[in-house]
This record gives structure tokens, C-alpha cells and sequence, in this order.
């Protein structure tokens, strides 16, 4: 029997589903797409299905059970030799040419050059999957799986040209036609998007932008909300809260996480009380973040962590009294739900999902404006002076994640889509 229809027939009997989930990077510590995929995969799996992860460097971490394909890139942006240029000897193809040539001209090749390897090993493996599950890669390579028999389902958390967009209006000289061509990628993910059947996002929130800026119609993406081990970010009685600690979760410097406007509400906040904030991430040398630290004389007030594990991660949450996020746009936040889950009182903004995650104001949350520091300020404030109000945030907030946030669920919900991928391939194709 054909792989093709054997795969069709166990959608029908509903019998493990063989997944290839792919990632063009899989950082594990701070980083949206590995903590997904680890996630994501984990459960899969623990639901009765088989998962490969297809995933280029940085590899991610995966849990027992969990397969990996690496994915092998030139790894041109590795620390601590960012931007390098490789030996003669490591070129292997033309798209090691393809990657170095795009790099060199200023633009960011992963998404396509992983999408071309990706399709190229899912070909010398046709047949051992029943469905490809892409986590936002939307490269050219994709294109070519419906002619190899393999359902498509893609995750965009949500449209990079919000990013795009929020790094070009803070951005002056050179620096914009540099960023126009690092997001050169965008048009790529744009015309890949009009060919993709099913989608899955994160948020109402991101469905609409995913509408508006990719032109994929909300009728082909359904929204499925990931969320948290509520296991391991938990709250911790025994765990002291240290006062006037402040944490975030910065997983780049960019503008799109609205790290410079909290750095100023804390700056006000230093005027009028004890704060110090910790900030799970790093910051760029020369950046705005660090020139409004230096600027506030904040140095002393300000720890970055760089990258850490989740029981580092899990430990800043319980011994903050408070989590900010104040990003600008978020297509879910994770940052948030962990932050909940720790039943960490939470100050965030309405940018995007934010309020579709947190509830409404003052129920598991503080909400003020994006990129508003007086507003920020004074949320931060009223939290960090009233233990009654951070108790009881704190305690919505576990209680909203328990209920509508978890690995199982999002896993459960995204298997529901690969199985209608699968059903509707197999029409598509008279089987």
C-alpha cells in the first residue's frame, strides 16, 4: 500500500500520527520557537504520536521520546563569531552559496535556506510522515511538499512585518536600508502564505493581523493558545518574594518588546521608592535599552540574566513581586502565562494578545497603553505598594492559566488540525 494512502486511512482510525515538526532555529532559553517546539513535540507525544523535530542551530532541547533531525545550516550568526564568513571546505551546495551570499548583502537567509534542506530531507524520507508541520519558517521550500504527498499545516505566531515595522520607525540613516534588507525575508513569507490551506496562530489577535498583513483568509487559520507547564511554573510558599523586584522577559533588544519604555517607568519609579528589575535576556551594546540605562544612572538597578534555563527562569518569576510586559505587540506571550502560572502578580499592556491572554483589567492583570512609561509607572507602583492587590492578582492569574492555558490542550487541538490536513489532502488527491 502507498504511504500516501496508508497515512489517510490512519487519520480514519485515528491511529498515531506521524509528524515532521519543523524550526528553522531551535533555541531552547528565551526563545519563542523553542519553547514551542519542546512543548508542543513533548505532548504530541505523550498523546500517542510519533514526532521528528527538523530543527537548524541552535538546536533546541527536546524531551524522552522526541526525535531530531538537525538540520545542519553554516551557522553564520553562532557566538562568538556573529556574521562570520566560512572556510572554503565547509561549503557543501549551492544553498551554503545561497546562504553566505544572502548574509553578505545585509539580508537574513535561514527561513529559505532551512526551508530547501528541510524539503530536500523530507524527500529522501518520503513516505515516513504523514503530515509536515512548519513553526514559522514559510520558505520557498515548502512549496514543493503537496507534490510529495505531505499534508501542510504552519504555525505563524504572528506577521514578522509588525516587527518589521516597529524597527523601522525607531530607526534613522543607514541603519533603515540595513533593516529593509535583514526583513527582505517578509515578501518571501508573504507569497509563501498564499498557497498555505491550513494555519495555525496563537490568538484572535494574530488571526486578524495574519489577515491583514499576509492575505491569508481567517477562514484557513484556526487559532489554537499554547501555554505553560503548570507543573514546573508553579508558586512556591517557601520561596521568598524580594521586595521591589521587577522581572521581565526580553528574548531580543528590539523595540517590538517595549523593553525601553519599561526601562524609563522604572527609572521613574526609582524616584519615589526601592525597585530593582531583572531582566531574563540580553541587551545590545550601544542599543537604545542600554543607552537609557546609562542615561538614568541605572546600572545598579538593572541585572541582565542572558540566556537561562527554566529553573533559572522559574526562579526570578517566584522571587519577583512583580512580572511587567511591556511589549508593544505580542501574538500570545508566553512570558505572561509563566509569569501567571508562578502566580506572579502581573503589570502587561494591550499590545496585541495581551488582553485576549490576561483577562480583563485588574482581574489577573494591570493593563495600561503600549509604549506609554507614565502608565507603567503608576501600574507599577500601585502593584509593588499593595500585597493585597499582588496576592490576589497573583491568584486570577494561576487560576486563568490552570484553566485555559496548557501544553495538553494546545497539543490535543493541534492534532485536530493535522488530522483535517490530512483528511483534506487525501481528497484533494481522488483517495
Amino acid at each position: 500500500m502507498p504511504p500516501a494512502r496508508q497515512s489517510g486511512r490512519q487519520w480514519l482510525t485515528g491511529e498515531r500520527l506521524r509528524v515532521a515538526l519543523l524550526t528553522y532555529r531551535g533555541n531552547p532559553f528565551c526563545g519563542g520557537q523553542g519553547v514551542y517546539v519542546r512543548h508542543l513535540s513533548r505532548e504530541l507525544v505523550r498523546l500517542g504520536h510519533n514526532v521528528d523535530v527538523f530543527s537548524g542551530q541552535p538546536y533546541p532541547t527536546l524531551d524522552e521520546g522526541v526525535g531530531l533531525t538537525e538540520v545542519s545550516s553554516l551557522d553564520l550568526y553562532r557566538e562568538p563569531d556573529p556574521f562570520r564568513i566560512p572556510r572554503r571546505n565547509e561549503y557543501r551546495n549551492w544553498v551554503d552559496a545561497l546562504e553566505v551570499a544572502t548574509m553578505m548583502t545585509a539580508g537574513f537567509p535561514e527561513p529559505m535556506t532551512f526551508s530547501l534542506r528541510a524539503r530536500r530531507l523530507l524527500r529522501e524520507r518520503r513516505g515516513r510522515y504523514d503530515v509536515v508541520h512548519d513553526n514559522q519558517s514559510l520558505g520557498y521550500g515548502l512549496l514543493g511538499l503537496s507534490r510529495l504527498g505531505l499534508p501542510l499545516v504552519t504555525t505563524v505566531h504572528h506577521p514578522v512585518q509588525i516587527d518589521r515595522e516597529l524597527e523601522l520607525a525607531t530607526a534613522l540613516g543607514w541603519r533603515r536600508l540595513t533593516l529593509r534588507r535583514w526583513y527582505g525575508f517578509t515578501t518571501m513569507q508573504r507569497r509563501v502564505a498564499r498557497h498555505l490551506r491550513h494555519v495555525i496562530t496563537v490568538s484572535q489577535s494574530s488571526r486578524a493581523e495574519i489577515e491583514d498583513h499576509l492575505g491569508i483568509a481567517a477562514s484557513r487559520v484556526e487559532v489554537v493558545p499554547i501555554g505553560t507547564d503548570t507543573d514546573r511554573f508553579s508558586p512556591d510558599p517557601a520561596h521568598a518574594r524580594v521586595p521591589g523586584r521587577v522581572v521581565t522577559t526580553a528574548s531580543a533588544d528590539v523595540p517590538l518588546k517595549g523593553l525601553l519604555p519599561l526601562i524609563e517607568a522604572i527609572a521613574k519609579v526609582r524616584t519615589e521608592r526601592h525597585v530593582e528589575l531583572v531582566v531574563v535576556g540580553s541587551t545590545r551594546p550601544g542599543g537604545l535599552a542600554a543607552e537609557a540605562i546609562e542615561r538614568y544612572s541605572l546600572g545598579g538597578a538593572v541585572q541582565f540574566t542572558g540566556r537561562v534555563p527554566d529553573e533559572e527562569l522559574v526562579h526570578n518569576l517566584r522571587s519577583a513581586e512583580l512580572a511587567v510586559v511591556p511589549s508593544l505587540f505580542e501574538g500570545f506571550s508566553l512570558p505572561l502565562v509563566e509569569a501567571m502560572a508562578c502566580a506572579t502578580a502581573v503589570v502587561a499592556t494591550t499590545g496585541g494578545a495581551l488582553p485576549e491572554v490576561a483577562g480583563a483589567d485588574g482581574h489577573a492583570a494591570l493593563l495600561v497603553p503600549p509604549g506609554d512609561p507614565q502608565a507603567l509607572a503608576a501600574a507599577i507602583g500601585r502593584v509593588l505598594d499593595d500585597a493585597t492587590l499582588r496576592a490576589r492578582l497573583g491568584a486570577a492569574g494561576r487560576e486563568r492559566v490552570v484553566d485555559r492555558f496548557t501544553w495538553r490542550a494546545a497539543a490535543a487541538h493541534t492534532a485536530d488540525v493535522y488530522r483535517r490536513a490530512i483528511r483534506a489532502s487525501s481528497e484533494r488527491m481522488g483517495r
